[in-house]
């Protein structure tokens, strides 16, 4: 689930050459600001003219990914938010040395979305990453959550150079109170799992608070930090992840109101998969609840979730059919450990995979004696019942410390839909079904 299993992940486009006209782009390129090439760039996407935006790129981002992933990548976003409609704002920076111009643009589907372009002395494009995706209109609350209940602080999780802004929710009364640890999905997630117009984690949390449960959520450190992750080529599950979580909890330690025999960690889809590890290498972690939980291979994973958005119109297009041979091929890499140590598959490189080559989550969670919550949405194409949530009943069915469980109509964040699920339902703004909120909060408070 690493790069393009959830909407509203960072994107970065490293495409193959084109052949034409780069070198007559130099001069003409040499008289303008950044900002003004920026604009330039976005506008050419604006109009369909890829393969004229591809020339803005510098030569390294050329050498790595084909032509058609750009097109495909960007068809995924138009796809999803709809089609771009304006640049609303520009702004400049300078990060780790290098040139950066932010290009706010609204798009139709009632989104706005903030590009991040990294310029080289040359002015080359070296860099294009999504940032922040947010629907133009505010959130609303769900209907369970209590605001007059409780209160929340802004707080800071982890140390230089990895420090991560985050927020607790605090119940008003004097406590203490059980608390939990909110960890992400795949992806450069922010603190409440923002997902094209829904906040999962936002939810739960309100959700829980109003329930007197301490919630503490924080933006995960790939989206943070972004480029420094990305260049780790020491990388695993662990510095993704698990020290952050580690840090959290210790956060929490401090809390006056914290009952410290009662400090949970709740897992998305890939938090969910690391939760057991969690709990094995941290004494204070007293249950783990798994929200989609994965039992296969992320690179199988992002296979099936290629295939199956591919085929959804029932035509597998050129672009679409180049994009499932490409991920197959890494795939492939992945399952043999075919690779360089300087190479990068799926995004990033040798050590995750061989991390998570070791790593068995079911297999790790078996040797757990604290409480485990496993829950599934039966209309979640991502993290399926069939291929996934099967194995984990399977194993623990017959165990006493394992609740498990399933939700009918509900979708990979555990918000209601219906039809054939697709990645464009998570453009209409919904909340954690109730249900859900409050069998987590009568899981953690031993009721159930």
């Amino acid at each position: 689930m690493k790069k393009a299993i959830i909407i509203g992940i960072v994107i970065l486009f490293i495409f193959t050459s084109f052949s034409g006209c780069l070198e007559e782009k130099k001069s003409d390129t040499d008289q303008k600001t950044n900002t003004e090439i920026a604009v330039e760039f976005m506008t050419e996407i604006q109009q369909g003219k890829l393969n004229v935006a591809y020339t803005y790129f510098s030569q390294s981002m050329k050498s790595q990914f084909s032509p058609s992933q750009f097109q495909t990548s960007w068809d995924t976003i138009t796809s999803l938010y709809g089609s771009f409609e304006e640049i609303k704002d520009t702004n400049e920076s300078v990060e780790d040395g290098y040139d950066i111009v932010f290009v706010n643009c609204t798009f139709s589907n009632n989104y706005y979305i903030i590009f991040k372009i990294v310029f080289e002395k040359s002015k080359e494009i070296s860099g294009f990453w999504t940032g922040k995706i947010e629907p133009i209109h505010a959130y609303s609350a769900p209907s369970y959550a209590d605001t007059t209940s409780f209160y929340e602080e802004e707080i800071i999780v982890g140390r230089d150079p990895w420090v991560l802004p985050g927020t607790i929710s605090i119940p008003k009364g004097e406590g203490p109170f059980p608390c939990i640890v909110l960890v992400h999905g795949s992806g450069p997630a922010d603190r409440d799992e923002t997902v094209g117009a829904n906040k999962p984690f936002k939810d739960i949390a309100w959700g829980l608070v109003s329930n007197e449960i301490i919630v503490l959520r924080y933006d995960k450190r790939t989206k943070v930090y972004p480029e420094e992750t990305a260049l780790l080529k020491n990388l695993t599950l662990e510095e993704e992840i698990i020290y952050d979580v580690f840090a959290a909890i210790e956060l929490l330690k401090t809390k006056e109101k914290v009952n410290q025999s009662q400090i949970f960690v709740l897992g998305h889809s890939l938090g969910a998969m690391t939760a057991p590890r969690i709990a094995k290498t941290n004494d204070n972690v007293s249950g783990i609840i798994m929200l989609a939980a994965p039992a296969r291979g992320l690179e199988d994973l992002i296979y099936n979730q290629t295939v199956y958005l591919a085929e959804l119109d029932g035509i597998i297009d050129e672009n679409e059919l180049e994009n499932i041979r490409i991920i197959n091929e890494s795939r492939e890499k992945i399952q043999s450990l075919n690779i360089s140590e300087d190479d990068q598959v799926l995004g990033v490189y040798k050590s995750y995979w061989e991390y998570l080559d070791y790593y068995d989550p079911v297999n790790v969670a078996e040797g757990l004696t604290i409480p485990i919550m496993i829950i599934q949405g039966l209309r979640d194409y991502q993290v399926t019942y069939e291929d996934d949530y099967i194995i984990w009943n399977s194993t623990f069915s017959d165990s006493s410390n394992v609740f498990l469980k399933t939700y009918e109509g509900l979708n990979h964040l555990f918000i209601e839909g219906v039809g054939t699920p697709t990645n464009t339902e998570y453009l209409t703004e919904g909340h954690v079904a109730e249900e859900v909120i409050e069998d987590l909060a009568g899981f953690i408070k031993g009721e159930i």
